[in-house]
């Protein structure tokens, strides 16, 4: 009798990368260093955050949640009470909005 032996090859899935796929996040710093005024990103800031990065605007109520736009550079374009808005100011300025975590 004569048996054969075969090898196991490991599966693969065949599946190629999407031509839509998301790049992953980029850093404070890496932002800044590209967009020429043309990118922005949203941090979601507490009233305390906000009084220091935004130091004239006064009576903001304690414990709400704030939205504040950035240049890539780092510096403070809007401040506003809702995500929306801030994405409203950035479209309104041609800002591409970048992810950053």
């Amino acid at each position: 009798m004569n048996s054969k032996t075969t090898e196991k090859k490991p599966k693969t899935s065949g599946a190629r990368p999407s031509a839509t796929a998301v790049p992953p996040p980029m850093s404070e710093i890496e932002l800044a260093r590209l967009g020429g005024g043309q990118v922005a990103y949203i941090k979601v800031l507490s009233v305390e955050e906000a009084r220091q990065q935004f130091p004239s605007i006064e009576g903001l109520p304690a414990g709400i949640r704030l939205f504040a736009l950035h240049a890539a550079d780092g510096t403070p374009i809007a401040l506003t009470d809702s995500r929306q808005a801030a994405l409203s100011h950035a479209m309104d300025g041609e800002l591409a909005i970048a992810s950053v975590h």
